[in-house]
């Protein structure tokens, strides 16, 4: 089999640990019914199964109570739940200028429907929120800020305690969809009100999966409801989590999928995986800082960002870390012909190269606009923890060779 190296785990991680996969095929092979809904054994043991991922994403998120994490099919629906179901008319949301089109689009319906109004927190060049313009945007009526956690574009990881701060009570929903499984999260530490993630990322499950974290005296209204195999003699919605927000048939064998792969996360350690993946990332950006004729996005320190990091090929730009132009962290560029366009820089890693990476605008204009990467977008490479430094050191000599660097 030809060797590929794959550099797209801010999409989708890959591989996952085999014991993920060993999970599944176990629920589809041998246990298959519904949990809750019935009392044979094999629902019982479905049951156990779907308890048991609960309780381990309790126990990596720092929660007393499995009750309060909801199982959801990704972090778009765990966002999508909480800024439907939380939010009233006349209410004010903020967000801030580097969030994914999953935040954005609801919060627009909502606001061209004059349910709610929204304010853009501005972020800097690199992508980092500015706290002290986040104080004058609060008002009377702000009831939530959305916040992603750490960007899919450039990895900036944004500081959640000051953030925290600076809302004082103002309900926070963090986006946890690019951190969740690679960085610590402590909600009761960081006093996280709303925490949306998804499964097939950091967290190594199946895609389909995810949840939401809600923080005890919040409520929720339902996104969708029917059958919940609890208080079936009741027409009426459970009101308890998580059954409140957990109608219908779960991907039960993507959560016990899900399970194993946050099982293996306890094992080796999150601090461990962080600690191999920012290795990765100072690997790579040691590899690329300062090459004629590429641009950096982000802070480009990797204890600042995820192991994300988003590239342009161009021509003729200023140089120096500070400067203004474009949103870049570094940046070192010769007099040279018109540089590879993203997409066509992608397409040369995949066809030639055989490294899978991502191109364009990451479903995330906003934080394009930001970095002043819009509309054309960039080159992404995201690392995850079963990548190599000699995956590394290959991708950085193929990008060197399209940009026209022996």
């Amino acid at each position: 089999m030809k060797k590929f190296i794959y550099l797209d785990n801010a999409a989708t991680s890959f591989p996952k640990p085999p014991q993920v996969t060993e999970s599944v095929i176990h629920f589809l092979e041998k246990v298959g019914a519904n949990p809750g809904r019935s009392g044979h054994k094999l629902s019982m043991e479905a049951s156990a199964i779907v308890r048991k991922t609960r309780e381990s994403l309790a126990r990596l998120f720092n929660t007393k109570d499995p009750g309060r994490i909801v199982f959801t099919m990704n972090a778009t629906e765990s966002l999508n739940t909480v800024i439907y179901g939380f939010l009233n008319k006349g209410d004010n949301v903020i967000i801030s200028s580097m969030e994914h089109n999953s935040v954005v689009r609801p919060l627009k319906h909502l606001e061209e429907n004059s349910v709610i109004t929204l304010i853009i927190a501005p972020c800097d060049n690199k992508g980092f929120l500015d706290i002290d313009e986040l104080k004058k945007l609060i008002n009377k009526n702000t009831a939530l800020m959305v916040l992603n956690h750490a960007s899919n574009i450039c990895g900036t990881i944004q500081d959640i305690r000051a953030v925290k701060n600076a809302l004082g009570n103002i309900p926070l929903l963090l986006d946890a969809a690019q951190t969740a499984g690679c960085h610590p999260i402590d909600v009761n530490a960081d006093d996280i009100d709303f925490l949306a993630f998804t499964g097939h990322k950091g967290l190594l499950g199946p895609q389909g999966t995810g949840g939401l974290y809600i923080k005890e005296g919040l409520t929720v209204r339902p996104l969708k409801r029917g059958g919940t195999g609890t208080i079936s003699e009741s027409i009426k919605q459970p009101e308890s989590l998580p059954d409140s927000l957990e109608s219908g048939t779960q991907n039960n064998p993507g959560i016990a999928g899900l399970g194993a792969g946050v099982d293996f996360i306890l094992k080796e350690g999150i601090d461990e995986i962080k600690k191999h993946e920012e290795l990765l990332t100072s690997t790579l950006l040691k590899e690329l800082r300062g090459l004629p004729g590429l641009t950096i996005y982000g802070p480009l320190r990797a204890d600042l960002q995820t192991s994300t990091i988003s590239i342009t090929f161009h021509s003729i730009l200023p140089t120096g870390d500070n400067h203004e132009f474009g949103g870049c962290g570094s940046i070192n560029l010769a007099w040279m012909e018109e540089g590879a366009t993203a997409s066509d820089a992608g397409h040369i890693l995949d066809s030639d190269f055989d490294i899978f990476v991502r191109v364009g605008l990451h479903c995330a204009p906003l934080a394009h606009k930001t970095l002043g990467t819009f509309p054309e977008g960039t080159v992404r490479l995201s690392m995850g923890y079963f990548n190599t430094i000699q995956d590394i050191e290959y991708a950085a000599k193929a990008i060197k060779r399209i940009a026209g660097i022996k």
